[in-house]
């Protein structure tokens, strides 16, 4: 299965390309039930502090590309492939068969923990990444979230993110400028993304994080130095995105008089619904929402139209579609 991709892309152990994305073999070192709905697998390995995030060391939003094995198939040998998925490797592993090739999946980063060396007092401790799985009980989890479920401490995983020897990191769209007011929006599958943006956000920030989960149960803790409020809403037997767009539609009225521009309309079901421009300069409100397209789309809209929002300082990322399998 990794023959081919190896034989056409391998490099030597002495040359090692500083290129912005690369390939970490991963280890699960930890399993925790955050919730009915969340579960938190936390990875280690040799070369996760190549790992990149911004200048800060903060991952925000940054997003990854997970590769889970075929059933009854190794993982194809990445560890020594660097490039970016326009490279040959790609292409090649989309050349294989679907059965064997293993599925490439999409997901946020909790958070990275950097290693600590060994002191005197104590010993070294190896850096971790924490990344949070949404499960769904209803039978309706992808092949990603069915491998969280069963997941131990000694699995292997495959990941491609940035590198830290590039310098700028890919993959982070959270870029509020210098607003001073967020409205961060999303459903379970934005859960982690914003928790990690809220736990990074200065004390003088203000606004609301309008967060979407299947039950009760699924709210989780989680902190902020921001003056920003976190408002948990329970779907419950709800459609999913009405609980979501009833609470933005009352925490951000609808402009008075004028209202704004009409956002072009998307294909939701054959493009990419996906849009993250830095915010604008000033210190307005910055929108960041995520989630189901079809949801995230009618909210932009609400936003951009009818409240008059500026284009320019609203984010939005349609993470997956209903009814849809991401390829």
């Amino acid at each position: 299965m990794s023959s081919a991709i190896l034989e056409n892309n391998a490099v030597s152990a002495e040359v090692d390309p500083i290129k912005p994305m690369r390939v970490f073999d991963l280890q699960v070192s930890a399993v925790q039930r955050l919730s009915e709905h969340f579960r938190r697998i936390t990875l280690t390995g040799p070369d996760l502090d190549l790992f990149g995030s911004n200048a800060d060391g903060e991952t925000l939003d940054l997003r990854v590309k997970i590769m889970i094995p075929s059933p009854g198939h190794a993982l194809p040998e990445f560890s020594n492939i660097r490039g970016s998925l326009q490279d040959d490797w790609y292409q090649t592993w989309r050349g294989l068969d679907e059965s064997v090739r293993g599925v490439m999946r999409t997901y946020t980063v909790r958070s990275l923990r950097r290693a600590i060396s060994a002191s005197e007092h104590s010993p070294a401790v190896p850096a971790e990444m924490d990344i949070d799985f949404v499960l769904h009980l209803d039978g309706g989890s992808g092949p990603a979230a069915e491998w969280a479920a069963s997941a131990v401490v000694g699995d292997a995983l495959l990941l491609v993110g940035p590198c830290a020897r590039w310098g700028d990191c890919l993959g982070i769209e959270f870029a509020p400028g210098e607003a001073e007011r967020v409205l961060l929006v999303g459903d379970e599958t934005a859960v982690p993304a914003i928790a990690a943006i809220l736990e990074t956000l200065p004390p003088h920030i203000s606004g609301q994080a309008v967060l979407e989960v299947p039950t009760a149960a699924d709210f989780l803790d989680i902190s902020t130095p921001a003056n920003v409020e976190i408002l948990w809403l329970a779907r419950g037997g709800m459609v999913h995105g009405e609980a979501l767009s009833e609470a933005v539609r009352s925490l951000i009225a609808p402009a008075a008089c004028d209202v704004g521009e009409e956002p072009e309309e998307v294909d939701i079901d054959a493009s990419i619904l996906w849009e993250t421009p830095v915010g604008t300069a000033g210190h307005g409100l910055y929108a960041w929402i995520a989630g189901e397209a079809a949801t995230i789309r009618d909210l932009r809209r609400y936003l951009v139209r009818d409240v008059g929002m500026d284009r320019n300082a609203v984010a939005f990322m349609g993470y997956w579609r209903k009814g849809q399998a991401l390829d």
